[in-house]
């Protein structure tokens, strides 16, 4: 195989264990070597020659949400490209205790590392886990020893898109908000209402939905009877859907009459009409980024952990926002 690859058998052996820092044009040659011959390693040798498994656990929620379900391949892509095979452990959203339990099954298979993505609180948790794990969310009550963390003020997202709708002139913005146990639901709805207490405007509480387009729908359907709005930031682009199609049928046009602004930049978010403005969510960025720090730090543990740098929310300003009337 090094042959065939034109590396050394050093080398291979680093991108077979999947140990960090091999330059990716290197990975990618031994890689295409491996699969040229057909190899496979043997996970029993592997183990007790590395000590490893070759086998990242992913604790993920179960369901068709756009935003965990791009995280999750994302994820399975990076690990796969370092070498890595993952295992993935779903979660219920109605159970309230629904953390320990795969973390729990993940351990009992073998696994290197964890990623944790799910983003609801699950009340009060209270485990240690000893292998590497990295976090996007909020998980307290998780004790590793060796975390990756994402570094990001998570309310951002919301205070930018609203700053938006400010910017613009508007002063009555209202809020749909994602289910009250996401993590990500109070973090965007908390950017809102900061966003519109440094501009002195009033905060009436969020019509909260379901994530789904049928959620932003009902809950559009109750924001109609609000005659002062002429805003809203919804916490994600379905629900932005549904909020467009009741305005529509109530004769409300976007933006004309109210502006939308919303969050994850779905594929369909720019072929829409009128075309969504949207804060944009690089998950594969995101994901590829945090599992190559989580084979790091399974390769080279760190007393402290490591912590991803995530920018500012970057706005994609399109058709469905423009100064109110």
């Amino acid at each position: 195989m090094a042959r065939l690859a034109g590396v050394s058998q050093k080398t291979v052996s680093r991108v077979m264990r999947g140990e960090p820092h091999v330059r990716p044009e290197v990975r990618e040659k031994v890689l295409r070597a491996a699969q040229q011959l057909r190899y496979r390693p043997n996970a029993a040798a592997r183990i007790l020659t590395s000590g490893r498994t070759g086998r990242i656990g992913v604790v993920a929620l179960g369901g068709r949400l756009y935003g965990p379900t791009t995280l999750l391949g994302a994820a399975e892509s990076a690990a796969r490209r370092l070498g890595y095979a993952t295992i993935v452990a779903h979660t219920d959203e109605d159970d309230e205790h629904a953390l320990a339990g795969p973390i729990e099954r993940l351990l009992e298979q073998g696994v290197d590392g964890i990623i944790l993505s799910d983003d609801i609180d699950e009340g009060p948790v209270s485990m240690v886990v000893d292998v590497p794990v990295l976090t996007m969310g909020r998980f307290h009550g998780i004790a590793a020893p060796h975390r990756v963390e994402a570094a990001e003020r998570a309310d951002r997202s919301g205070y930018v898109a609203t700053r938006h709708l400010i910017d613009l002139g508007h002063t009555e913005i209202r809020h749909i908000c994602g289910p009250e146990r996401w993590w990500a639901a109070r973090d965007r709805a908390d950017g809102w209402r900061a966003a519109l207490s440094d501009a002195g405007l009033p905060v009436v509480e969020p019509t909260e939905g379901d994530w789904s387009c049928e959620g932003g729908f009902a809950a559009g359907l109750r924001l109609l009877e609000d005659a002062a709005m002429t805003a809203v930031f919804v916490a994600n682009d379905e629900m932005a859907i549904g909020l467009i199609r009741a305005l529509h049928e109530s004769g409300r046009r976007v933006p004309d009459d109210v502006s939308v602004v919303a969050m994850d930049d779905i594929p369909a978010a720019r072929f829409l009409t009128p075309s969504l403005t949207t804060i944009v969510q690089n998950l594969d960025a995101m994901a590829s980024e945090g599992v190559e720090l989580l084979v790091e730090e399974i390769a080279t543990p760190t007393p402290s952990g490591r912590r991803m740098q995530l920018g500012e929310p970057v706005l994609a300003v399109r058709e469905s926002t423009a100064p109110p009337r």
